[in-house]
């Protein structure tokens, strides 16, 4: 005896169709979805040096006795303003400013071109000892490990000179100027 074939109903037939066609979709989906989540070669990032950045050095009215340092990114590529700058008060200064330790950021400052960071500069207090009158202000960037890269760039000090005695620091780079100047 022969079984009849049994066709499906045209709704199961349909269903089947309908099945199919999500099925190749969700596999397109699926490559369409890996590939936008492959990641863009992103844009390399340097290390921000003084032959990429502008610097200046500015006094500010408050808090008394500071300065604010300014480093503009004037490159192309995004760079790292790593940990803080060495500074040198004036041309005969023997060792660079301490580090203020309890402004370190949570994370190294990047700056896009036409950026900037900044970084604050206590010239003296009445605890400190000595000192003197200073013209210039000699600045080196450091790499990640805390290191002076490259070339020293000469700054001249406002107003024909600014005093500096053993207490001087600077901050970490901040990213905005306000940081800079609130330890």
């Amino acid at each position: 005896m022969r079984v009849p074939a049994r066709f499906p109903s045209r709704t199961a037939a349909s269903s089947l169709v309908v099945a199919a066609a999500l099925a190749a979709v969700g596999v397109q989906a699926t490559a369409q979805t890996a590939s936008a989540a492959t990641p863009r070669k992103a844009a390399s990032v340097v290390t921000c040096t003084t032959a990429n950045t502008k610097l200046t050095v500015t006094q500010v009215s408050r808090p008394v006795n500071h300065l604010l340092l300014k480093a503009t990114n004037t490159g192309t590529k995004p760079c790292y303003a790593y940990i803080a700058p060495f500074l040198r008060a004036g041309a005969d200064a023997q060792a660079p400013l301490n580090w203020a330790d309890e402004t370190t950021p949570q994370a190294v400052v990047t700056l896009d071109p036409g950026k900037s960071a900044y970084a604050g500069i206590t010239t003296s207090t009445p605890e400190g000892e000595g000192g003197a009158k200073e013209k210039t202000l000699g600045v080196i960037f450091t790499n990640r490990n805390g290191k002076a890269i490259n070339g020293e760039k000469t700054l001249t000090l406002p107003g024909g000179g600014v005093f500096f005695n053993s207490a001087a620091d600077v901050t970490y780079w901040q990213d905005n100027a306000q940081d800079a100047l609130a330890w």
